[in-house]
């Protein structure tokens, strides 16, 4: 089996599970550290020839950070293409043991049977709080509705604050996030790489938790320790 990987959570999975199977990889595939695989570009604008001259039995990618014209140029050059749609924590150990099984895994990895594990163990939270959580800025952009990030939050006892907006990423003016009145703010290292001094001088008189985004938005081994991780993270952010 031979795959090239256009996500970088789903790079890490199959390259620490079955390795030797990854072809090819994204530059932003930054894990495993050791990873020597031939790079073929972006998420958002993979070499197309590349990838088809890799020869791939496989080509994995994801609905939201890979574009359907991309998709559509690798089937049209006659590879296999298993797109993967991940909104919540359950879909994600679903679609995790879809593509191991795809790209050639005889069985669940002990680190999936841990994530699985770690996140069915999570207890019923005993506070909510409300969270702006920003993934960019100039401009500002944070989560909205129907994000895979939004639901490992909301399992940690956080709902943000824009869970019901029309888009999954909407862009909102800072004085609109200050006048959201949130309980805290999150703020993920990634994509956006927001620090103790890039982001939370923004929300004067907000606690803010510095994230990590690997733990927040990754969908592989990050699984496992991700409850705890961000657990610590958001019990560190208060008034």
């Amino acid at each position: 089996m031979r795959a090239v990987s256009l996500v970088p959570s789903l790079t890490e999975a199959v390259a620490v599970t079955l390795p030797g199977v990854l072809a090819g990889a994204t530059d932003w595939c930054e894990r495993p550290a050791d990873l020597d695989v031939v790079r073929i570009g972006g998420t958002k604008n993979p070499d197309v020839d590349r990838i088809v001259s890799l020869a791939p039995d496989l080509v994995i990618a994801n609905e939201e950070e890979n574009r359907a014209p991309d998709l559509a140029a690798l089937r049209a050059a006659g590879l296999e293409v298993l797109v993967t749609e991940v909104r919540t924590v359950p879909q994600a150990l679903t679609e995790l043991d879809r593509v191991l099984t795809a790209c050639g895994a005889s069985g669940r990895p002990a680190w999936l049977a841990e994530a699985e594990a770690a996140w069915a163990a999570l207890p019923e939270p005993v506070e909510r709080r409300t969270a702006v959580v920003p993934v960019w800025r100039r401009p500002w952009m944070v989560l909205g509705r129907d994000t895979f990030a939004g639901d490992v939050l909301a399992r940690l006892g956080v709902d943000h604050a824009y869970a019901a907006a029309p888009e999954r990423y909407p862009c909102v003016p800072l004085h609109e996030l200050r006048a959201a009145e949130p309980d805290l703010v999150v703020l993920p290292d990634e994509p956006y790489r927001f620090t103790a001094d890039d982001g939370p001088e923004a929300f004067p008189g907000l606690p803010c938790a510095l994230v990590s985004g690997r733990h927040l938005t990754w969908y592989g081994p990050s699984l496992a320790r991700a409850p705890r991780v961000l657990a610590a993270a958001l019990r560190a952010a208060r008034r």
